[in-house]
């Protein structure tokens, strides 16, 4: 699967927005690869976690964030399940998956009520060791400060804003990856 043809289709008419896509994303599949380099066990396919990371955030495209250069109708939260969406109608329902769950260290149903997110109600926590590392690694790279990467207390501290729950997912992560 060409991952690039991919995001052309979608992005090729924004190309700030384009490049701010591809910047973060290969950060994320570097930390992602090498995350799979350094633990075998996990025994997940490469080349799947490499074009996940990089369609992870397609969906930004939707979204209204003109820092980044988004200047769609949605909320930046809604992405995860945009992006969702637009690869299922391109038959990648896995790549889907990891684009639906990485929001924060993963969203729970009942924040989603709690907290009247607009999301449609379901369960936005990573369900699979190749979404877990891809939520994982994108935690460490900002759209906005693009080639930097954030140290993880800082990580962990942004982290707090979806709770409790998710923070430990995020330090059990990290004890299984680091």
């Amino acid at each position: 699967m060409d991952y690039i043809e991919l995001i052309d289709r979608y992005y090729s008419h924004v190309p700030e927005l384009r490049e701010v896509l591809l910047v973060h994303s290969r950060q994320v599949a570097e930390r992602a690869l090498s995350i799979v380099d350094k633990h075998p066990e996990f025994e997940v396919d490469r080349n799947f976690i490499e074009e996940a990371a990089m369609l992870h955030d397609i969906g930004i495209i939707y979204c209204d964030a003109p820092k980044i250069h988004c200047h769609g109708n949605h909320q930046y939260i809604e992405h995860g399940y945009l992006g969702a969406e637009l690869l299922r109608k391109e038959g990648l329902p896995l790549h889907a998956g990891v684009a639906e769950r990485h929001t924060g260290s993963g969203i729970t149903l009942e924040q989603v009520i709690r907290e009247n997110l607009p999301l449609p109600e379901r369960d936005y926590c990573p369900k699979t060791i190749e979404e877990e590392i891809i939520c994982y690694a994108d935690k460490f790279y900002s759209k906005s400060h693009l080639g930097e990467e954030l140290p993880y207390d800082k990580v962990r501290n942004n982290i707090w804003r979806y709770g409790h729950g998710a923070v430990t997912r995020f330090d059990r992560w990290r004890e299984m990856f680091e």
